[in-house]
């Protein structure tokens, strides 16, 4: 996957979950965090930034932050893109075969999957997760509570039950982490549902990424650690 129209330029301050104030060569500008999560370490003062420009004059701002350094290192931050990056790895021959069949937002009882894979007699229902959030090398999710997570957790373990195969995918959005655990210190409740779903046969995975100011794309397995 790869952006255009990336310029690099200085982090100022997150006013809401929405906006940033950046500093770009055009001066200060107003950007969209396309990440509602609270990325603390991420979003510091000064740091140095990725971000994408849009000329559409019809928008209320011209900028969207794509991706940021931390500690010489390149993290996308962009939440809408895990999907895209879980599809093309899987594409390649990962979880299935390159000829299966994927198709994005099917709906299984109260809960709406983001891809849904069939190849022969397989079917599976998969979630997909990004991560931003890293500390001294392992990579956590949730970043704060997330009571939806929770509920996806909770309909994989039931399209388990009801004989579908099902997962969760986990796109870490950076690399150098060693391992992924769930960050019960923010959302244990998220933690126990997927220890709990993982009893149940939901396939947990974690996939790391090969990230650029302008280009993300899923790289190699990274171990799991409930």
């Amino acid at each position: 996957m790869r952006y255009e129209r990336i310029e690099e330029a200085v982090f100022k301050a997150r006013p809401n979950r929405f906006v940033a104030e950046v500093v770009t060569g055009r001066g200060e500008e107003i950007c969209h965090v396309k990440n509602t999560g609270r990325c603390r370490e991420l979003l510091v003062p000064g740091t140095r930034i990725w971000v994408q420009r849009n000329e559409n004059p019809g928008r209320k701002t011209p900028l969207d932050l794509i991706a940021v350094e931390k500690g010489g290192r390149v993290i996308n931050m962009d939440s809408q893109i895990p999907n895209r990056v879980a599809e093309e790895w899987i594409r390649k021959g990962h979880l299935f075969s390159r000829k299966a069949v994927i198709r994005r937002e099917v709906r299984y009882g109260d809960s709406r999957f983001d891809l849904y894979l069939e190849e022969g007699e397989r079917r599976m229902f998969l979630e997909v997760k990004g991560v931003t959030l890293e500390e001294d090398g392992t990579a956590r999710f949730p970043d704060a509570p997330t009571l939806r997570g929770v509920k996806h957790v909770e309909g994989l373990t039931a399209c388990r039950k009801d004989g579908y195969e099902a997962g969760i995918l986990f796109i870490i959005q950076m690399k150098g982490v060693s391992c992924l655990r769930p960050n019960d210190r923010t959302h244990p409740e998220f933690g126990q549902a997927l220890r709990g779903a993982a009893k149940a046969g939901v396939l947990v995975k974690a996939v790391d990424c090969l990230v650029s100011p302008d280009s993300i794309e899923g790289d190699e397995e990274v171990e799991v650690r409930l």
